[in-house]
């Protein structure tokens, strides 16, 4: 009886060993996940750190990449009757003026940012279409010029009033629908403070553009604001402002000279002085309806240091009727711009392409369009290109010729 007792309390002891020994299994199996995933989840915040670290790495690698781009400029895009007679439709009462850039469209096109100066107005067919002295072309050109690639166009310049405040007004809308940006010209004093600003892959760059005047037309007595004169303490408050939003570029558009003139005058030389030494970068200069010099300058900042300034005193006509001498050549600026990781801006390459507006005379289909002049004469001498004959050949030739004469070869 008494070995009966004994043996069941062994092995009630050998049960309850047991059962404590499965507890404290569970327990170190559980310890065990526990610690697992502690250690699972340390290791996925510790990957989650290292891969955000990395990738801010990467971006800091790409973030102080060089950036380069290239800014084209045309001269004035202009619009006599004889443009317009040109382009306009019978079939179906409407304008079209694209087979006058058919020859360099591309190479417009190819441009990161392109600029030009808008030298009539789009006043709408209510008010007349009229070519000089008081301009208003068809809304066609400024839809040609945005599928050409032009983005941005001044529209300060000596016509600006031609038709009046309203024609301003409409000028602006028009642009607006077409999507070409502009500057110079406003329909408020808001607008005229708000600096058109726009970045080109990564380099931020400001607009600003000014004329001499309006031909003798009165700017409007309480819309002042309408229209940018040339006016220093006007320049230098934009200039300051455009400084004070951290811009990598300013570039001017500045409506000056003297017509007619190959080389630019005392006054144009003083105001770019001018601009240079409130570190203005580019110049792209218009009015004489003919070509003069550019020059690249080092330009010494306040601080000490230095940097790249371009001028271009006039860019000639774009488009137009004119038949003067000189009138009717003009180049495609290509300026390359470098923005290093430092945040240097740099203008590494100045090139152009010789252009030419050929005339195929009155009463001619498709009577205008802008020629790539070496192009044109290499496809001449080739036999690929009939449409010019010797006499145009022979042309271009003595164009090419002045052009280089006033750039520079």
């Amino acid at each position: 009886m008494k070995q009966e007792k004994k043996t069941n309390k062994n092995k009630q002891q050998k049960v309850k060993l047991l059962k404590l020994t499965s507890i404290v299994l569970v327990l170190m199996l559980a310890i065990s996940i526990a610690i697992g995933m502690s250690k699972q989840s340390n290791q996925e915040q510790t990957d989650l750190v290292s891969s955000s670290i990395e990738k801010e790495n990467i971006v800091a690698v790409e973030e102080k990449k060089s950036v380069t781009i290239h800014l084209m400029a045309i001269g004035d895009a202009m619009c006599h009757s004889q443009n317009f007679k040109d382009a306009y439709q019978a079939s179906t009462k409407t304008y079209d003026f694209s087979h006058v850039f058919t020859n360099i469209r591309d190479k417009i096109a190819s441009a990161d940012i392109a600029i030009g100066n808008l030298e009539t107005t789009f006043a709408g067919a209510e008010k007349g279409y009229s070519g000089f002295p008081t301009f208003n072309t068809p809304d066609a050109l400024g839809y040609a010029l945005k599928d050409m690639g032009v983005d941005v166009l001044s529209t300060a310049n000596n016509h600006s009033l031609d038709k009046g405040y309203s024609g301003i007004v409409r000028t602006l809308d028009v642009l607006d629908e077409i999507g070409i940006s502009h500057m110079g010209t406003y329909r408020s004093s808001e607008e005229q403070n708000e600096l058109l600003i726009k970045d080109v892959n990564g380099i931020k760059f400001a607009f600003l553009s000014f004329t001499y005047g309006t031909n003798g037309i009165p700017v409007p007595k309480g819309k002042e604001y309408c229209i940018n004169l040339i006016d220093e303490t006007l320049m230098k408050k934009q200039i300051d402002q455009a400084k004070a939003e951290n811009v990598d570029v300013i570039c001017v558009s500045m409506h000056w000279g003297d017509e007619y003139k190959i080389k630019q005058n005392a006054t144009q030389e003083r105001l770019a002085d001018f601009l240079f030494e409130n570190e203005v970068d580019i110049i792209l200069g218009s009015h004489p309806h003919v070509l003069e010099p550019m020059e690249k300058r080092t330009i010494r900042l306040a601080d000490g240091t230095t940097k790249d300034g371009f001028v271009i005193y006039s860019l000639g006509n774009f488009i137009s009727a004119q038949k003067q001498e000189n009138t009717r050549n003009t180049i495609l600026l290509d300026l390359q711009i470098t923005k290093n990781p430092e945040g240097k801006i740099s203008i590494d390459k100045v090139e152009y392409t010789p252009l030419y507006v050929y005339d195929k005379g009155a009463g001619k289909p498709q009577r205008y369009k802008i020629l790539d002049i070496r192009q044109t004469i290499a496809n001449y001498e080739n036999g690929t290109d009939t449409s010019i004959g010797a006499a145009t050949y022979k042309t271009l030739q003595t164009e090419l010729a002045k052009i280089e004469s006033i750039m520079g070869n």
